[in-house]
């Protein structure tokens, strides 16, 4: 299967490491035009630096409306638009306020939805884009430690079906990737804080696939590539006929045959 995005541009929100930066990375690789965001300028370069290809970066805040603004001055059209920035972390259901409540719909659900409406317009226009929403596992199995995370993945299930019919006809596809439980710094912190912060990373790992969570048919964490894999694929020609899904890199995680 040969993918060529050569002479396309690529914007992944949430890039300077993880999932985010083995998307750009794999985009690159097809011969995307990859941009880079972030909040840290220093993150970002070396990230891009890291990166073959052509890619660059643009630092700033796009959960806030000037971060927003600063991207979309300097990046206004894009053929790809990879809606990866989000936050998560464990809490006790009844401790979650309502700052939090709404820290994570902004951050997980609204940044995709502003810009998707800066950038699908475009797309339109031109008659061809890709545009995605990396989600999660959570969204269908909604995990007890995090409810607050599992519903903004399940808002962007809805947001990117919605966004599809509204790209109905026009070239443009967008979908939905439910990622797994995955391997970047941020779980390993994560795992740690569940199974015990001491225990050396190969038996951490495997005490919290045992403990929380069991169904995986993997049984370990998957790695960033293998989403990256999925989004490359989406992202290219040979996806024209994939709009509207939620195209699952979960491990087997997921208990059903449909999401």
């Amino acid at each position: 299967m040969q993918i060529d995005l050569s002479g396309k541009r690529a914007l992944v929100t949430g890039s300077s490491q993880g999932i985010g930066l083995a998307i750009a990375a794999g985009l690159a690789r097809a011969g995307a035009s990859v941009v880079l965001t972030g909040r840290d300028a220093a993150t970002l370069d070396a990230a891009a630096a890291g990166l073959d290809g052509e890619v660059t970066a643009v630092a700033g805040d796009v959960t806030t409306d000037e971060g927003t603004a600063r991207l979309l001055e300097q990046v206004p059209d894009v053929d790809v638009l990879v809606n990866n920035l989000g936050i998560f972390g464990a809490r006790p259901a009844l401790e979650i306020t309502d700052d939090e409540w709404r820290r994570y719909f902004e951050t997980n659900v609204l940044t995709a939805v502003r810009l998707t409406r800066a950038y699908l317009p475009g797309m339109r226009e031109r008659g061809w884009g890709r545009i995605q929403y990396i989600g999660s596992d959570s969204a269908v199995a909604i995990p007890a430690e995090m409810i607050h995370y599992g519903m903004t993945k399940t808002a962007l299930l809805a947001v990117s079906r919605g966004f599809a019919k509204e790209a109905a006809g026009s070239g443009v596809t967008v979908n939905s990737v439910l990622a797994g439980p995955t391997h970047t710094g941020g779980v390993e912190e994560f795992v740690h804080s569940l199974v015990g912060a001491d225990l050396p990373w190969d038996e951490a790992q495997r005490e919290f696939m045992r403990l929380h969570r069991p169904q995986s048919l993997l049984q370990r964490l998957i790695e960033p590539e293998e989403i990256a894999n999925m989004c490359v694929y989406l992202a290219s020609p040979l996806a024209s006929a994939t709009t509207g899904g939620a195209l699952r890199v979960d491990g087997g995680y997921v208990d059903a045959i449909l999401p």
